[in-house]
């Protein structure tokens, strides 16, 4: 709504605009939406690092692989709270085990929940090795490394990119300074896009312009990321 109120005093100095301006606030709370599923995802696989490393500690220290997925809780909620995402992840998981559903199962819904491949493919792996009879606490070192590379290069990109996430942030205000700084220094200087059929083209060209360079330069970041 603040959004709303906002463009349509901007674009169109006309509370007529408000409704329509609500569909324009609504993609751009949308575009934020987006973005934090993104930055919610890093948080879960930093927290789903720490909760393999905890289970390999738990394997190497002599319990069974499906015991230390239920020792790792512990040390989750203690890093993270008892709220966190990953112990109440491994809290169903140790649900689905003990209801007789096999712990690989179990990791695979979690990979197809979570949408992270890292996960998805840590299941695969995991599933080759215990039905393979294969070493699953060297299985699980192995991954963990992966997982760990990956969010290490991510923080080293996001190091790289912050110069120009706030050169972004400053680019996406700039249209509306210059414009409320010509407004403020000449007073009527735009009143003549106002008010007509003329101006409201114009504006509403504007504005579309205005959310197609801003797209873009998200999904820039999104691309770099990817």
């Amino acid at each position: 709504m603040g959004i709303a109120v906002f463009f349509s005093f901007f674009f169109y100095r006309s509370a007529w605009a408000f409704l329509p301006m609500l569909l324009v606030g609504g993609i751009f709370v949308y575009w934020g939406i987006q973005k934090k599923g993104r930055e919610k995802q890093q948080l879960y696989l930093e927290q789903f690092k720490e909760c393999v490393l905890s289970v390999l500690g738990a394997i190497k220290a002599g319990y069974a692989v499906e015991n230390a997925f239920a020792e790792s809780i512990v040390d989750m909620e203690i890093m993270y709270g008892k709220d966190c995402w990953i112990a109440k992840e491994v809290r169903m998981i140790c649900r689905g085990v003990k209801n007789n559903k096999t712990l690989e199962g179990a990791l695979a819904d979690l990979g197809r929940k979570s949408g992270l491949t890292e996960i998805k493919e840590f299941a695969e792996v995991f599933a080759i090795a215990k039905r393979n009879s294969g070493n699953i606490p060297e299985t699980i070192e192995l991954y963990s490394k992966v997982i760990t590379d990956n969010l290490e290069l991510n923080a080293e990109l996001e190091t790289l990119l912050a110069a120009k996430r706030l050169e972004q942030k400053v680019m996406n205000i700039m249209p509306f300074l210059i414009v409320l700084y010509l407004e403020y220094t000449n007073r009527g200087y735009f009143e003549m896009m106002y008010h007509n059929m003329t101006g409201v083209l114009i504006m509403t060209g504007c504005l579309m312009v205005y959310m197609a360079a801003y797209a873009l330069s998200e999904k820039i970041f999104e691309r770099t990321y990817g």
